[in-house]
């Protein structure tokens, strides 16, 4: 373990925060590519089309896009079978965006 975090410079809770970042990230590309999908969730979010780049560099927005995947079992089902990852990955990484202890 010290010899990851000596040539990545980064802790064990930090690369998980990366992680669930990177997750996240892949889960709005997701949803943005059907619009549909993309036209519940800013409806669901409040965001205009307009401002979602903004949005999306605000602290908490990569939380709450996983709190609304996590929240609809159909979008958590199809994200997780698009991206092949298991759902409770998923929901662990909702999990560390949010500063709490992740799911065993």
């Amino acid at each position: 373990m010290k010899r990851r975090q000596a040539r990545t410079g980064k802790s064990d809770s930090q690369a998980r925060e990366d992680g669930a970042s990177a997750l996240a990230i892949a889960a709005l590309s997701f949803i943005a590519e059907d619009p549909e999908r993309l036209g519940r969730f800013l409806a669901m979010s409040g965001i205009g089309p307009d401002s979602l780049r903004a949005a999306a560099r605000e602290p908490g927005f990569l939380l709450g896009v996983l709190d609304y995947v996590t929240g609809d079992e159909a979008l958590l089902l199809a994200l997780s079978d698009s991206a092949g990852i298991d759902p409770v990955d998923i929901a662990r990484a909702r999990d560390v965006l949010a500063g709490e202890v992740p799911r065993q």
